[in-house]
């Protein structure tokens, strides 16, 4: 199995970035995708970028362009470089793999504000 730890929230004004990081408990990198997802306030945890073993990314059409999603091999770390963030896109963000042969895996998740 595996714990995930996010960290790197916080509060920013519109326009601004932050980068959020997803510490993995051991080295998982090469036999599982790595996700981001985030929760808004009453809506739907919604997909948000991918790091495929791979490492190839992908992202959702809302963050293309200002998202980049990359990883640390060594540190078994993945990274959330957000850019130009908008305040619709304040959120609680979160970590997650699907691991054979135990399932999903979770991280507890960082809340991003994001002020106009």
């Amino acid at each position: 199995q595996v714990q995930l730890v996010e960290a790197g929230g916080g509060l920013v004004q519109a326009g601004g970035s932050l980068r959020l990081s997803c510490a993995a408990s051991r080295s998982i990198f090469s036999s599982a995708d790595m996700n981001w997802y985030r929760q808004a306030p009453g809506k739907q945890r919604e997909w948000v970028a991918t790091i495929t073993t791979a490492g190839r990314t992908n992202y959702a059409n809302a963050v293309k362009g200002r998202f980049t999603v990359s990883r640390d091999n060594a540190e078994n770390t993945v990274l959330l470089q957000m850019n130009s963030l908008k305040p619709e896109e304040t959120a609680v963000y979160y970590c997650h793999t699907y691991l054979l042969p135990w399932g999903d895996f979770w991280g507890q998740g960082t809340q991003v504000t994001v002020s106009s």
